[in-house]
């Protein structure tokens, strides 16, 4: 089946602006002159633009017209065991080596896992998790989110239940469990991609239809998973950096 028109100079113009031919700040052709370039009506040149708008590489300004987005350089988020196990935030260590002030807000609410939460945690469908949605951010702008799950029958009762509040609040996932004898020995991640879903592209300052990484993290001890989190994260923004431990005389 073929693409269909809008969709085909849509696909010229993303071949011009990743090639640099329209460059970040450019005006793009109006859309008179785009329907004369490619010989179709005024409305299919405005679906044209539209489209680009739709996956993050347009904005368009009223009364003026269509340009290039302006793209933020891409930053490193650095997955790391040597820096989960040293205490602290994480994504802060990461923005404060970029010059870059990180933090976040978060909201927290117990609810029952999900088939798929469930099987992350071992636990059983419906148990009860504390979730915890967060969104993090660079120099006050939002830059990825993340929702987490924790078995409630590990955490309920104690000073840790809440992950933003009480005394522990703002440390790493590794630091707090420790506090309740639960002491993580390692973590998976898995890292995909996907569409983002509305609300992600809203809070992130998205176009509709872009792609994000979305890496599923589980911590956990020598007996089960203690946490579990889907992280989302621009691809345009940062790029992951994996550092991965070699023991060069294992026993």
């Amino acid at each position: 089946m073929s693409r269909p028109t809008y969709q085909r100079i849509a696909d010229e113009l993303q071949k011009r602006i990743v090639t640099g031919v329209y460059r970040p700040g450019d005006r793009l052709p109006s859309r008179q002159r785009l329907s004369e370039e490619f010989g179709v009506g005024p409305r299919v040149a405005a679906d044209a633009i539209a489209h680009l708008v739709a996956h993050g590489y347009v904005v368009t300004r009223t009364g003026s017209g269509a340009y290039v987005r302006s793209r933020p350089p891409v930053r490193r988020l650095t997955r790391s065991w040597y820096r989960e196990s040293r205490g602290g935030s994480p994504f802060r260590a990461d923005m404060a080596a970029q010059a870059i002030r990180g933090g976040w807000s978060s909201e927290s609410e117990i609810s029952t896992a999900s088939a798929e939460t469930a099987e992350r945690l071992a636990i059983a469908p419906g148990d009860e998790v504390m979730r915890t949605r967060y969104v993090f951010t660079g120099n006050d702008e939002p830059v990825m989110l993340s929702t987490s799950w924790e078995p409630l029958e590990l955490t309920r009762g104690t000073a840790i239940v809440l992950p933003e509040d009480g005394p522990h609040a703002g440390r790493g996932v590794v630091e707090r469990m420790a506090v309740i004898g639960q002491r993580i020995v390692h973590a998976t991640e898995i890292v995909t991609a996907r569409t983002a879903t509305a609300e992600e592209a809203d809070r992130l300052g998205l176009g509709r239809s872009a792609v994000v990484m979305l890496i599923r993290r589980t911590y956990f001890t020598a007996e089960r998973p203690v946490e579990t989190a889907d992280i989302v994260v621009p691809p345009d923004r940062y790029e992951l950096a994996y550092t991965i431990p070699v023991n060069p005389d294992p026993e």
